[in-house]
């Protein structure tokens, strides 16, 4: 049997609202790199084509995520491994060998000054969201080579702004001693763009809320017609994945293992699909059937696209 919705389409008009892919996620720890992995705890959003005709799910830069709601926690391994491995990756980036860590509702960066020779350095701070839905990093304390680095500027003529130029890097700026971090620019393909209303350090990481109870009110929320506990859902418009593209999408990703998150990676979820199994619904949706990331076999993966 043939699915209508699974054939190739002629080219959607991105501007009609019957061509809006929209996507909810529910308790799913999202590789957006092998390294760098997000618990997404609840979303409910659109994805966008970027520059495309439609999102691609073999392209993880053809799309984003237009967030409305949602509930993210990032732990401070993948924050740690998101400063070396992108915002900071560039062979001239100020600053290299980055840890995060966590003390109280603070967070603790160590790393080198690489501008600066290599200098060890040290800074204590606190989060909140800018009203414009940005991230601030206010500064509490900060050592270089053990010393207290406002005696250091002092004596080196240094400000926050040269100590770290931002010129070289995407999504940071500086406010007098705070850096104000862009969370749509910071973290890998696919960007999550939305409005940042809340953040917090918790739990060994930091908890970032998107939207408001209003937003969350003025849609119908988008459930699983799957009987899945862990998913991913998308609804509507024209995506593509592998060699199907489907029309009018109706499209889950069910964790076969529900009693921990559903562990799914963007640049693996071919190896996932074929490790699972697919059932077709009476409305010609797909129910996907999918086995963590951290349950298939090393030597199915391939490298990372």
């Amino acid at each position: 049997m043939r699915a209508r919705n699974a054939v190739q389409t002629t080219e959607p008009s991105r501007k009609s609202p019957e061509n809006i892919v929209r996507t909810a996620m529910k308790n799913v720890d999202f590789h957006l790199t092998d390294t760098i992995v997000v618990h997404i705890a609840t979303l409910e959003g659109r994805l966008a084509p970027d520059g495309g005709e439609m999102p691609v799910f073999d392209d993880k830069k053809s799309f984003h995520l237009e967030v409305d709601t949602a509930q993210i926690q990032v732990g401070t391994q993948a924050l740690s491994n998101d400063l070396n491995d992108y915002v900071f990756a560039k062979p001239d980036a100020p600053l290299k060998k980055l840890a995060i860590t966590t003390q109280g509702d603070e967070l603790v960066l160590k790393g080198l000054l690489a501008s600066k020779g290599d200098i060890p350095f040290e800074t204590e701070g606190t989060v909140s969201s800018t009203p414009e839905g940005q991230i601030r990093i206010h500064t509490l304390k900060v050592k270089a080579l053990h010393l207290p680095v406002k005696g250091l500027m002092d004596m080196l003529g240094l400000d926050t702004a040269k100590l770290i130029d931002t010129k070289k890097l995407t999504g940071i700026t500086v406010d007098k001693d705070d850096l104000i971090l862009d969370p749509a620019q910071i973290l890998p393909p696919p960007a999550m763009r939305g409005h940042l209303s809340s953040i917090k350090v918790e739990n060994g990481g930091i908890s970032l809320v998107f939207g408001t109870a209003v937003q969350k009110d003025q849609r119908v929320a988008l459930t699983s017609r799957c009987g899945g506990r862990n998913y991913q859902l998308f609804r509507g418009g024209v995506v593509r994945f592998g060699k199907m593209t489907m029309n009018d999408t109706d499209l889950e990703l069910i964790d076969m293992s529900p009693a921990d998150p559903f562990d799914f990676s963007i640049d693996h979820y071919q190896e996932q699909l074929v490790a699972g199994y697919a059932k077709m619904t009476k409305i010609e949706g797909l129910c996907v059937h999918v086995p963590d990331l951290n349950k298939i076999s090393q030597t199915s993966k391939r490298p990372a696209r």
